[in-house]
């Protein structure tokens, strides 16, 4: 028997305490299901858990109890109430929330998220409580108090795959947002979820993004060379050093780049530039040399007209910072070396220097072809553990970034690269990090160039891309280390 549609309800309610009018919408129907009559309707379900619950109850089983309770009674069920919704059920450190609106869930998600993010931030990165929230909009079956079906289904499945302190969104919740809110949503693009019958398109909510766009600006280097510079967020300054294939308008909208620049904004102004050859700096360059290199940073930082700051290399852009820190102890406050090596690949060993020689070649012939093909063996290094999405991405910037012929010889002098004997020049507090199984500079490089720094710190992150996506767990770790480290 086809289902009836017996009731449709659209409320439209005038702004309250400063909200913008929203719009609930409740459809009724009546299922005939062995001789009973079930009751349906069309709801946002939001499901949120408590990321890594088991480890925290294994070490502290009490606190951990206490900890929930507590950002419940004080963060977590006041927004529910606040923005309407029901809680249908607890379970241990997981909850199942019905709203009438999908912008009032995604709200509350989001204001629970901040809120959280505020309350951990003076908690050690082990005791934290870091809720994961999925949401849906679908068709739930009601049982007394209870709901069921895929609607419901599908928003659990949705919390499993959200990372920490994030949120995950359905295609259907993500198209009745429109343009009521104030921040993003960035798309993961279609995932199989356990036990769900087809394909669900997933959408992260990025409620963290810096609402201004970078300004950018150019100034001329001692050789005439301009270079492209910008700044973004709001704070004391961090000058990201230039590396290799930076672009300063695609790398913020980015799969690959955008959640570390923006990481870095959100406490910082964050100043950055493209190196000659690079991005929207001038791509006919005569010198490409460490000399150069350091010298576009010093004409950088003084057009910006900033006289110390902490100074963050990712890369080669490590060998960069780490001459300009020796050359310049005073205007440095903070070192943080990511990814990096004091000796280039060219250097490390024959078998590797006549690598990187072939590949120079191979730049030089497919680097700007139509057919990705050959860039994407580039990128399967760069990135072994990218999705489909952030492939592409990778593969289309590395065209859009220089010429063949620049970014041979860009690479070529990338791998010659030696500032072993400046590391004990470098007096300033230094923050080494790197990921363990790093396909383009192997671990061994950064946890060398570390130890002949003096008293610097070395940390080994988990993964294997050369630069760490937004959802893997090298990325909250990260973060934690040098928000630490600059408050010192």
């Amino acid at each position: 028997m086809p289902l009836k549609v017996f009731g449709v309800l659209l409320i439209r309610a005038a702004p309250i305490h400063g909200h913008p009018e929203n719009i609930g919408f409740f459809v009724f129907r009546m299922t005939p299901v062995g001789g009973c009559i079930v009751e349906r309707r069309l709801a946002a379900i939001l499901a949120a858990d408590v990321a890594g619950y088991s480890r925290l109850m294994g070490t502290d089983e009490e606190g951990t109890l206490a900890q929930l309770k507590g950002h419940r009674q004080a963060l977590v069920d006041p927004k529910i109430d606040e923005h309407r919704g029901r809680i249908v059920k607890t379970t241990g450190d997981g909850m199942l929330v019905e709203f009438a609106s999908v912008v009032d869930a995604v709200r509350c998600a989001v204001e629970v998220q901040r809120g959280m993010s505020e309350r951990n931030a003076r908690v050690s990165f082990d005791k934290r409580i870091e809720f994961r929230i999925g949401i849906n909009l679908g068709d739930i079956i009601i049982d007394d108090d209870d709901i069921y079906g895929d609607g419901v289904n599908i928003a659990a499945r949705l919390e499993g795959i959200a990372e920490p302190g994030g949120i995950c969104i359905s295609r259907q919740a993500h198209d009745h947002l429109l343009e009521r809110l104030s921040f993003t949503c960035e798309k993961l693009g279609l995932r199989n979820l356990k036990n769900i019958a087809k394909p669900v398109e997933v959408y992260s909510v990025n409620f963290n993004s810096i609402s201004m766009t970078p300004e950018v600006k150019y100034c001329r280097a001692s050789d005439g060379m301009r270079l492209a510079y910008a700044t973004v967020g709001q704070g004391p300054p961090l000058v990201k050093a230039a590396n290799w294939m930076n672009h300063l308008e695609y790398d913020w909208e980015s799969p690959i780049w955008h959640h570390l620049l923006e990481g870095l904004a959100r406490n910082h102004t964050l100043v950055r530039y493209d190196a000659r050859g690079n991005g929207l700096s001038d791509w006919d360059v005569d010198e490409l040399s460490l000399e150069a290199w350091v010298g576009d940073l010093e004409t950088v930082v003084d057009a910006v007209g900033i006289d110390r700051f902490p100074l963050f290399g990712v890369s080669q852009g490590c060998a960069v910072s780490i001459a300009y820190a020796a050359r310049h102890p005073g205007r440095v406050s903070h070192l943080v070396l990511y990814g990096g090596f004091a000796l280039g690949g060219g250097k490390r060993s024959p078998g590797e220097h006549e690598k990187r020689k072939a590949m120079g070649t191979l730049m030089r012939l497919g680097w700007g072809m139509d057919d990705p093909a050959f860039r994407q063996m580039f990128t399967s290094q760069f990135i072994p553990e990218g999705t489909k999405e952030q492939a592409d991405w990778f593969n289309d910037l590395q065209r859009k970034t220089t010429s063949p012929e620049c970014a041979a010889r860009y690479f070529e002098v990338v791998g010659n690269l030696d500032v072993r004997e400046l590391l004990p020049q470098v007096h300033v507090p230094t923050l080494v990090m790197h990921v363990r199984d790093d396909l383009i500079c192997p671990i061994e490089a950064g946890r060398q160039m570390a130890a002949g720094i003096p008293g610097a710190r070395f940390i080994a992150l988990p993964g294997r891309n050369h630069l760490f996506l937004k959802h893997e767990p090298a990325t909250a770790r990260f973060f934690e280390e040098i928000n630490l480290f600059l408050s010192k």
